[in-house]
C-alpha cells in the first residue's frame, strides 16, 4: 500500500511550472544581447571615422584588435571571477564597462583615444561577457541538455548583432556614428537591472537542483554532483587570477587543449577578426553602400541563431570533434570564394554564401566547450576561457592583418584566401583529436 505513495512524490517535483535554470537561462540570453551591441559596430563605423578624421585602416584595425585581445584574455580570469564572486556581480560590472566605453567614444578626437575607448574599455567588458559566461551558465545550472543551451545562449550574441546592425548602420549615416554608439551604450545598460534581479549564482541560490538532475536524485539516495563548473574554487587558490593559471599550467600540459586552442583560434580569425571587421569595408571597395553590406551580416546574424542552436543540439548527440572538422571546412570553402562574390549588387550566390556562413558563424562553439568538459572536468569552464582567449587572440591578428592588406595592395582577397586555407588547417587538427581523450586525458591532469 506504501508503494503507490511513494511513487506520487516523486512526480510532484516534477510539476514545477519552470525551473529557475531557465529564467536564468533567459536573463542570460539578453544580457549577451546587449553586451553583443559593439560587436557589431566596427565594420559599420570604420568608413564613417575615416572619412570624419582621415585615419588609416591599420589605426582603427589596431583598436579593434586590442579589443579583441582584452576580449580573449580576460575571458579565463572572468570566468574564474564568477566562480569566486558570483556570476551576477561579474556580468553586471562588464555590461557597465561596455556602456561607458561606447558612451565616451562619442567625445574622442584623437586616434589614441579610440584605442581607450574601443579597444581597453569595451574590450575588458565585452570579455568579461565572452562565451566562457554562456559555458558557466550551463555547467553551473544544467545537468542535461548542456550543448543545447550552450548553443542558445550563444545564439544571444548572433541576436546581439542582429538587433543592433541595422539600426547602427543607419544611425552611422543619420544623424552619425556618434548616435549609434550612444545606442550601443544603451543596449548594454538596459540590461543591467534584469541582471540584478533575475540572474542567480546558482542553483543553491534558489534551494534547487541543476535541471535535469531532480530524476537521479528521486531514484537515489546518493547526492547529485553539482556540474563541473559549479564546483567550489580549491582552497589553495587565493584568488580569481591564480586560480585561471593554475589551471592553464594544469591544462597546457595536455594535448586536446592545444589543439582546440588553436582550431579556435583560426576560428576567431575568419568570424570576428575578417567578416566582423572587414567585410562591410570590404563590400564598401566594390561600390556596395554600407546599409546593404550591413543587412547582410544582419542576415548572417539570423541565420547564426539557427545554426548555433542546431550545432548545439548536434553536439548532445554527434562526436563534437567530427562536428568540428565538417564545421571549420565548411567555412574555408566559403571564404574561398567569397572575392568572387563581392559586387555592387546583391546576386543570389552572395545570399548563398550569407546564409551558409551564418549557420557555421559559431557553430564551433558548443563542441569546442563540449570537449572542455568531457577532458577537464571541474576545470571545464575555465579552460574554455583560455581556448576563447585563443579565439579571440587569432581575431585580433587577423583583424590587423587584414587592415594592413588593405591599406598595401587596395584590396583584401589575399586576407581572404589565406583565411580559406587556415580552416583546412583547423579541420584537419580537429579531426586528430582523439576520440578517448575523454577517457585518457584526465589522468594527465
Amino acid at each position: 500500500m506504501t508503494a503507490p505513495d511513494t511513487t506520487k512524490t516523486v512526480p510532484t517535483g516534477r510539476r514545477r511550472r519552470l525551473h529557475p535554470a531557465w529564467i536564468v537561462a533567459a536573463v542570460a540570453f539578453l544580457a549577451l544581447v546587449g553586451a553583443a551591441g559593439f560587436r557589431a559596430a566596427p565594420g559599420v563605423l570604420m568608413v564613417p571615422l575615416q572619412q570624419e578624421f582621415g585615419w588609416s585602416t591599420t589605426v582603427l584595425s589596431l583598436a579593434v584588435s586590442i579589443n579583441l585581445v582584452l576580449f580573449g584574455l580576460t575571458a579565463p580570469f572572468a570566468a574564474a571571477l564568477m566562480e569566486r564572486f558570483g556570476i551576477r556581480k561579474v556580468t553586471a560590472i562588464a555590461l557597465c564597462l561596455i556602456g561607458l566605453g561606447s558612451a565616451l567614444t562619442v567625445f574622442v578626437n584623437q586616434s589614441w583615444q579610440i584605442l581607450l575607448t574601443w579597444g581597453l574599455l569595451i574590450g575588458l567588458g565585452t570579455g568579461s561577457m565572452a562565451l566562457v559566461f554562456a559555458a558557466t551558465i550551463a555547467n553551473t545550472w544544467f545537468a542535461r541538455s548542456r550543448g543545447l543551451v550552450i548553443g542558445i545562449l550563444t545564439a544571444g550574441s548572433a541576436a546581439g548583432q542582429l538587433v543592433f546592425l541595422p539600426f547602427i548602420a543607419l544611425l552611422a549615416q543619420d544623424p552619425g556614428w556618434r548616435g549609434a554608439s550612444l545606442l550601443i551604450a544603451a543596449g548594454a545598460l538596459a540590461v543591467v537591472p534584469l541582471v540584478l534581479r533575475w540572474l542567480r549564482n546558482s542553483p543553491a541560490d534558489v534551494g534547487v537542483l541543476p535541471y535535469g538532475a531532480e530524476q537521479e536524485s528521486a531514484e537515489s539516495t546518493t547526492p547529485v554532483p553539482a556540474p563541473a563548473a559549479s564546483a567550489a574554487v580549491p582552497v589553495d587558490s587565493p584568488n580569481a587570477a591564480v586560480r585561471a593559471l593554475q589551471v592553464l599550467k594544469r591544462a597546457s600540459k595536455v594535448r586536446t587543449f592545444w589543439a582546440l586552442a588553436a582550431g579556435f583560434a583560426i576560428c576567431g580569425a575568419t568570424t570576428n577578426g575578417l567578416i566582423g571587421t572587414h567585410f562591410i569595408p570590404s563590400a564598401h571597395d566594390h561600390g556596395m553602400p554600407e546599409t546593404t553590406a550591413a543587412g547582410l551580416l544582419a542576415v548572417v546574424g539570423i541565420f547564426d541563431i539557427v545554426g548555433t542552436i542546431a550545432s548545439g543540439w548536434l553536439t548532445d548527440r554527434f562526436n563534437p570533434r567530427v562536428l568540428l572538422a565538417v564545421y571549420y571546412q565548411f567555412r574555408g570553402i566559403g571564404l574561398l570564394v567569397l572575392p568572387l562574390l563581392l559586387g555592387s549588387t546583391v546576386e543570389p550566390s552572395m545570399i548563398i554564401f550569407v546564409v551558409v556562413y551564418g549557420l557555421d558563424w559559431v557553430a564551433t562553439v558548443p563542441p569546442t566547450a563540449a570537449i572542455c568538459r568531457q577532458v577537464f572536468g571541474a576545470d571545464g569552464s575555465v579552460v574554455f576561457g583560455w581556448v576563447f582567449a585563443a579565439h579571440q587572440l587569432g581575431a585580433a591578428v587577423a583583424a590587423l592583418l587584414a587592415g594592413y592588406i588593405r591599406d598595401a595592395t587596395g584590396h583584401y582577397n589575399y586576407a581572404w584566401l589565406g583565411a580559406a586555407a587556415m580552416c583546412t588547417v583547423a579541420a584537419v587538427i580537429s579531426a586528430t583529436i582523439r576520440k578517448d581523450a575523454a577517457r585518457k586525458e584526465p589522468a594527465a591532469v
